[in-house]
């Protein structure tokens, strides 16, 4: 059974309802996983990306897979340090499963989209961040509500007092990276991200 307080005190409460919600399936969706959630709770910068993948949803830690992989080498942080560096949330919690096509992984539909943001509203309200990092499309559209990913990546953004730095997603089912143009976008993307995590904490 989902159980969603009115308020939190802290991350630590808002983490263990947060790790047996099933207000998805209860909603009537297929998921192939319980929520995936980060492992440390002390971070000043946000991770936030679009849905957990097969390795996520068996290990139940966020960017466990190939493109987790791919993520670490941008910015350039090897295993935990991700951990340690981001606290890691996401659009949707739970490995949504294959879509008809069987090809890659299920977009999480707009109603789990939806449901799920309560548990992002309130990390950040809790956490604070200085930064948060956006990871493909999905989380850029659900997070500023800017609907194109190209135009955005390689700029920056502010979203309560936090700068918001768009990355593309690192899967290598998409094709973005292949443009050159795109390719310098993120380098000027990773450049900022690098520059900003080095300034956490400082006096802005």
């Amino acid at each position: 059974m989902t159980v969603r307080k009115r308020s939190y005190r802290s991350l630590a409460s808002l983490q263990r309802d947060t790790a047996v919600c099933r207000a998805c399936v209860e909603a009537g969706f297929p998921l192939e996983s319980w929520p995936v959630r980060a492992p440390r709770a002390s971070q000043r910068a946000y991770l936030y990306g679009q849905a957990p993948g097969i390795v996520e949803g068996e290990e139940r830690l966020p960017w466990r897979g190939r493109a987790g992989a791919t993520l670490r080498r941008w910015l350039e942080l090897e295993g935990d340090e991700l951990y340690e560096t981001f606290y890691c949330g996401s659009v949707t919690r739970c490995y949504p499963g294959r879509p008809a096509s069987g090809r890659g992984d299920r977009t999480p539909t707009p109603r789990e989209q939806e449901l799920c943001e309560f548990w992002r509203d309130w990390e950040l309200r809790l956490l604070r961040p200085e930064l948060i990092v956006t990871v493909g499309g999905l989380a850029l559209r659900r997070l500023l509500g800017i609907p194109t990913l190209t135009h955005a990546i390689g700029k920056s953004f502010v979203r309560d007092h936090a700068i918001v730095i768009p990355l593309p997603h690192p899967s290598g089912a998409s094709g973005w990276l292949n443009d050159r143009t795109n390719r310098a976008r993120l380098g000027k993307a990773l450049t900022h991200v690098r520059r900003e995590l080095g300034q956490i904490g400082e006096p802005r």
